[in-house]
């Protein structure tokens, strides 16, 4: 057995190391997807929230002109997002796409900062939506190539520990910054995580990343190649179809009830929702960090993904229950970190339950960008219904509305999807030539 941090660095990505040996990555490689998932956290997002405060407040732009450019990203990243998903699967230059996506991004925020006019940040902001779009899967294809199948379940978990957290310390230090230094330094801070991750990258052995098994391939001629499923024939498959009309549920149900708690606040404590709406993301980024620990020891002692991702979907029409009767801050924190539990479940357990349906195919990465893609649909949904029925019938009806999507979609993927956990999860062993049924760390 040749431990991973004694072989030689290789010259390209693309050569992965052989699949005819166990996988046993190196602490280095590990610790670089650690520090990839810590960083990445707040450069793949971009601004997010915060080009709205910089935009109005720092720039005195108008409400139409902000609705614009940020129209701009969540457009370019929803039409980025099976482009995305193929380029992963087909390239083998998967650590570059991570550091040329993040550094796309500050290049991206610079622009904004120093040249915050309507055409330059449009097209910055595509740059940022394109460039996200590309990040989650090369992550996830990452993961899996490196610590194979058996391991990837308690690797995602890790991940999106990592994540988490990275996406409370990147919140804290953005606040502060825009508070008491200037809005200017909020892209700075971008910037700085995205130059450490392209650095990060490094750390990672290419000749540790399994290609073909890092898109969801299983090797089945003597060169070791698969041909990938056809992307008419992957849409045909009932199973897909099932968790991804769930996917869409799930945010529907979801998606708009902070907004619509945020909105609530404003009208009652006017003054306190900014300082509320802070402590609510923190709490839950906190909450998701324990979450996905503990999914990952739930899937290590034998639980079923089915069984897990149903305690998500129920704990949402429980969290629009509640939102309907309370109006005040220390209220809505409280329900919030039940949106920790929730994000925190499918952050995880959408990733793996693509990896179960997409074993063999070599379209995991692919299945990713459409599970992103209907994520996307059912936030798009979840705000723009929900407006119309508060505009019409007040806060407590919309509440009500999404609690009751939400529990259409836990009654949808009780009775519709079948448990996806492989019957081998947790047996394989090392793989034999010509096959990567099963790969562990």
């Amino acid at each position: 057995m040749v431990n991973g941090s004694d072989r030689s660095a290789a010259p390209e990505d693309g050569a992965a190391g052989s699949s005819t040996e166990q996988k046993n990555p190196s602490s280095r490689s590990l610790s670089g997807l650690d520090g990839l998932n810590f960083l990445m956290a707040d450069v793949r997002d971009g601004l997010g929230p915060y080009l709205a405060i910089f935009l109005k407040g720092g720039q005195q732009w108008g409400s139409g002109e902000i609705g614009i450019v940020m129209a701009a990203s969540s457009l370019a990243a929803a039409v980025s997002q099976i482009p995305a998903g193929l380029m992963v699967d087909s390239l083998k230059i998967k650590r570059a796409l991570v550091a040329a996506s993040g550094l796309l991004i500050a290049a991206a925020c610079l622009l904004i900062a120093f040249f915050p006019r309507l055409p330059v940040v449009v097209a910055a902001q595509v740059m940022l939506g394109t460039a996200s779009a590309v990040i989650p899967p090369a992550l996830a294809a990452l993961s899996l190539g490196i610590v194979g199948r058996r391991l990837l379940p308690a690797r995602i978990s890790r991940n999106e520990g990592f994540n988490h957290a990275g996406n409370f310390f990147a919140a804290s230090l953005a606040g502060g910054l825009g508070q008491y230094i200037g809005y200017d330094w909020i892209f700075y801070l971008v910037c700085f995580f995205a130059v450490a991750s392209a650095a990060m990258v490094t750390l990672i052995n290419p000749r540790e990343i399994d290609h073909e098994l890092a898109r969801g391939g299983e090797q089945k001629t003597e060169d070791g190649k698969c041909e990938p499923v056809l992307f008419r024939d992957l849409l045909k498959r009932r199973d897909l179809l099932v968790f991804l009309a769930s996917v869409v549920l799930f945010h529907f149900g979801n998606a708009a009830m902070l907004p619509l708690a945020g909105q609530v606040l404003a009208q009652s404590h006017p003054g306190a929702d900014a300082i509320s709406l802070s402590a609510c993301i923190i709490a839950a980024q906190l909450v998701m960090i324990g979450v996905a620990w503990a999914v990952g020891r739930a899937m290590k002692a034998g639980y079923g993904r089915k069984t897990i991702f149903l305690v998500a979907l129920a704990v949402l029409p429980i969290r629009g229950v509640l939102f309907s009767f309370v109006d005040f801050p220390v209220g809505v924190v409280a329900i919030q970190l039940l949106d920790g539990v929730a994000a925190g479940i499918f952050g995880v357990i959408s990733i793996i339950i693509a990896a179960d349906l997409m074993r063999g195919t070599g379209r995991f990465n692919l299945a990713q960008g459409l599970v992103a893609l209907c994520v996307g649909i059912g936030a798009g949904l979840s705000n723009l219904v929900a407006g119309f029925i508060v505009q019409g019938f007040g806060y407590p009806a919309g509440f009500v509305a999404l609690a009751g999507i939400a529990l259409c979609a836990l009654v949808f993927f009780l009775l519709l999807m079948p448990e996806t956990r492989p019957r081998d999860d947790g047996e394989d062993t090392a793989p034999a030539r010509g096959t990567l049924a099963g790969a562990s760390a």
